[in-house]
């Protein structure tokens, strides 16, 4: 009887620190009581050392990385939106309350000095990256969850290694657990050639710190702190000949000149801190340039050290205000319920709201999930379709004629509260029609689910989805 009451208090004390450690994550909570049910022990030590919540120490939250002095100069120079009717082709005059959203994120400004192109999948995006790296002259920081030992990837590799030859700074971050398999001989070879590299989170490491859930999911280059990219797009054969299995690659990427690059910058020198433990400094780092263009672009980055779920609020606030139209494009769609909340109540407003999901995806488990929400969204007039060319991969977002996002951040609660993540908010019109004019292309490619049919599907797909989505916080 004594090791009955053992093992229930044992079971108890699980239940209790689990419930107590995520009581800001009520649905993740859940689905660690579920996997702490199935496998009571294996589940509690599996939580322990791979999902508690990330610490949120000074040491780790990065603040003051650039010095004030930097920070200061560089704002002098960057043209920034200090008030609404600035902001857009005037659609935002009636959203104050979005446009003081958007103002509460300090540490990325509004800029409207800015050259921007959008770049449609690994060839033309790949081209761009690698001309930049060729014209750079002082230094070439490179931030990437996958990095692989592939052609491209030697292409990569020759490219950063003839630069540093020639005398300019390299300096790459990548994720320990995005480019596991990429072997050590890859990056050996680079800092042989004067590239310093640094590992986010190692495994090993991050395992035995309990950081194991968190991964860095963005991808940032800088060069000579005026040329920046971001998007969906790693380093990898896969985005420019496609997947054996998933097929043609379809990805969306953005190449950025101007002030939203000192935005970039920043966040890259911060992580670089985090990694290296290396503060860097320098003028050089937050250079003048010669943009005269006009477009917008506003920076957001999220991630579990912070006290803010930034790229979340942004989103929910964006689709809470919208009055024609919400489309959507993610490889991974497991919303929270204030996301699924706010697209349901849209589409039963009278908003077009449309989704693009993959119709084949690279996790059986994460596909299932993403089905589970759609009959509920298809019942309130969300348009659902998926994606039959191959696999697509691009995460943007579009908001009636207010704004676009492009970036690394997919519509799931990973990427909103375990995820390092950066997305770039777009507000000119031309940008915004160029994004739309890309959606409405992949539509073509795209089959539309009807509510009919979809509710036909088999008893054992729907019993798969619902504990994929009990799962879905921890995918």
């Amino acid at each position: 009887m004594i090791w009955v009451i053992i093992a229930l208090l044992v079971i108890i004390f699980q239940v209790l620190t689990i419930l107590i450690a995520e009581y800001r994550n009520p649905s993740k909570a859940v689905a660690w009581q579920l996997i702490l049910f199935v496998f009571p022990l294996i589940g509690f030590v599996t939580y322990y050392f791979m999902a508690k919540e990330f610490q949120r120490k000074r040491t780790v939250r990065r603040q003051g990385i650039v010095s004030p002095e930097l920070r200061l100069r560089a704002l002098r120079r960057t043209k920034l939106v200090h008030r609404i009717h600035e902001l857009g082709d005037g659609e935002f005059i009636h959203q104050e309350r979005l446009f003081r959203l958007l103002q509460s994120f300090s540490m990325s400004p509004i800029t409207s000095c800015n050259d921007i192109e959008v770049l449609q999948n690994g060839e033309e995006t790949y081209a761009r990256i690698l001309e930049a790296i060729e014209q750079a002259r002082d230094h070439i920081h490179m931030e990437y969850y996958t990095i692989r030992d592939d052609q491209i990837g030697q292409r990569f590799k020759e490219a950063l290694i003839r630069k540093a030859k020639d005398g300019v700074k390299v300096r790459i971050i990548y994720d320990g657990v995005g480019s596991y398999e990429t072997h050590g001989a890859y990056f050996n070879e680079l800092e042989a050639a004067g590239i310093r590299t640094c590992c986010f989170l190692p495994p090993r490491l991050a395992f035995f710190e309990k950081r194991m859930n968190y991964r860095n999911h963005r991808k940032i280059v800088v060069i000579d702190g005026t040329t920046g990219f971001l998007g969906g797009i790693n380093i990898g054969d896969e985005y420019l000949n496609g997947n054996p299995k998933l097929g043609f690659w379809r990805d969306t990427h953005l190449r950025l000149y101007g002030d939203a690059v000192y935005s970039l910058q920043d966040i890259f020198m911060r992580d670089w801190w985090f990694t290296a433990k290396e503060r860097l400094s320098g003028q050089e780092l937050f250079p003048e340039h010669n943009c005269k263009s006009g477009e917008q672009v506003q920076i957001v980055s999220s991630g579990p050290d912070s006290s803010a779920d930034a790229v979340l609020e942004c989103y929910f606030n964006a689709i809470a205000v919208a009055k024609s139209k919400i489309f959507i494009t993610s490889p991974y769609f497991i919303p929270d319920s204030s996301l699924l909340m706010g697209l349901r109540t849209a589409a039963l407003s009278g908003v077009d709201v449309r989704l693009i999901i993959p119709q084949i995806c690279d996790s059986r488990l994460v596909m299932l999930a993403s089905l589970s929400y759609v009959e509920e969204l298809l019942e309130a007039g969300v348009r659902v379709y998926r994606y039959q060319k191959g696999f697509i991969h691009s995460k943007t977002l579009i908001v009636d004629r207010l704004l676009t996002s492009i970036g690394t951040a997919n519509m799931d609660m990973r990427s909103f509260f375990s995820n390092f993540e950066l997305t770039a908010i777009l507000f000119n019109r031309e940008a915004i029609e160029q994004v739309e004019q890309d959606f409405r292309r992949d539509l073509q490619a795209s089959e539309e689910l009807r509510l009919s049919s979809f509710k036909k599907r088999p008893r054992l797909h729907k019993i798969g989805e619902a504990v994929s989505r009990l799962l879905s916080p921890l995918l």
